[in-house]
């Protein structure tokens, strides 16, 4: 069983984290990954819960404490620049849970499961076919290989679910917000252990602190948007600047930014449901099975996650659709409490009126 071949697509937190336990417990691991290189931005994510016993198993988590995001605080502010509420933030204890940007995580991830798995960079899944012994792949550049089990860790746009459970539009549901993150002009001045956050109604902009300077970050309610592609830049550079475009506090200065920047990230904040997460030999996992939303522990879970899957498939004495299942059932007890309390969360950072923000400001005054 120990020369059963894996194919993860998605070299990210999830792809990276299963990489890692499957190449440990002796299966042969191939990942492929849409991006040219391994990813280097994103916006700030914790590792926490359960997450944080697998980065200490994996032996990554002193590497994980050094690039720490080092907020402590959070500062909600008018259109004037003035404090109106502070809190503190669950991170400041580093013993228990670590913020830091998404690239980092997945550059640490990366990096402990390097020497035992295989790399296809610059390349994805085109075509899938599956028969009762493995999977037939065909790749957009390399050559068709065959594999005994495929897992999609390619997010919430997975490509691997759409080859096999159909269209996204079937499990992707938006949850009325659009969100944006966006390294801030390295000229900025920020606190460098403290998160600052604008609200207007229906809108949030924050500066988050981070190793290499501030993030920008940017989300706000909107009906869903005709012809929305997720992979284009110059329609989200226009949102963006419309959906701020009277705006007060530093926003005029980070709008300037996001607009000249090539690092931009902007999708639609969306949750994902499906009824199973296995097809055969085809498993999902991270935000490819059951993405919570931006505001949910994405990044915690798809490293637990990961953890399970692995155990489960090392575990499987021939019925491999067992194991798959047990994975499902162990997985989705994490993730279902989370799912339902992203939208109390999106209500809490994005009030959709002044007296919500109101009511926000003072629940958290300090």
């Amino acid at each position: 069983m120990s020369s059963r071949s894996v194919l993860i697509s998605g070299g990210g937190i999830a792809g990276a984290t299963l990489a890692y336990w499957l190449a440990r417990h002796g299966l042969r691991v191939t990942v492929v990954e849409r991006a040219a290189t391994a990813r280097s931005s994103g916006s700030p994510v914790d590792v926490r819960g359960p997450a944080f016993q697998v980065a200490r198993d994996m032996g990554v988590l002193d590497r994980i404490r050094e690039a720490t995001t080092g907020a402590r605080a959070m500062t909600f502010v008018d259109d004037s620049g003035r404090a109106t509420a502070r809190m503190g933030l669950a991170q400041a204890d580093i013993s228990r849970q670590v913020e830091l940007p998404r690239g980092d995580l997945a550059a640490i991830l990366y990096e402990a499961c390097r020497d035992d798995t295989e790399f296809l960079f610059d390349d994805s899944v085109v075509g899938l076919a599956q028969d009762a012994d493995g999977v037939d792949i065909t790749f957009e550049r390399a050559g068709d290989r065959r594999f005994d089990l495929v897992i999609g860790a390619d997010g919430l746009h997975s490509n691997v679910r759409r080859l096999v459970f159909g269209p996204e539009s079937r499990f992707v549901r938006g949850m009325g917000l659009y969100a944006a993150t966006t390294p801030a002009d390295p000229s900025l001045e920020h606190d460098p252990q403290r998160v600052v956050m604008y609200n207007t109604p229906g809108k949030a902009v924050a500066v988050s602190p981070a190793r290499t300077g501030a993030l920008a970050f940017f989300v706000f309610r909107s009906r869903t948007v005709p012809g929305f592609d997720h992979r284009d830049m110059a329609q989200h550079k226009r949102l963006l600047s419309a959906a701020y475009a009277n705006a007060g506090w530093r926003v005029p200065e980070l709008l300037k930014r996001a607009r000249a920047c090539d690092e931009l990230y902007f999708d639609a904040v969306s949750q994902v449901r499906l009824d199973r997460w296995w097809d055969g030999r085809v498993a999902l996992l991270g935000d490819a099975a059951s993405c919570i939303s931006l505001f949910g522990d994405g990044s915690s879970l798809a490293m637990a996650g990961a953890r399970t899957l692995a155990q489960e498939v090392a575990a499987d004495s021939g019925d491999l659709s067992a194991a798959l299942a047990r994975y499902e059932a162990a997985h989705r007890r994490l993730v279902m409490p989370k799912q339902r309390f992203a939208g109390l969360a999106s209500r809490w950072l994005v009030p959709a009126t002044r007296y919500g923000i109101r009511l926000r400001n003072l629940t958290v005054r300090k």
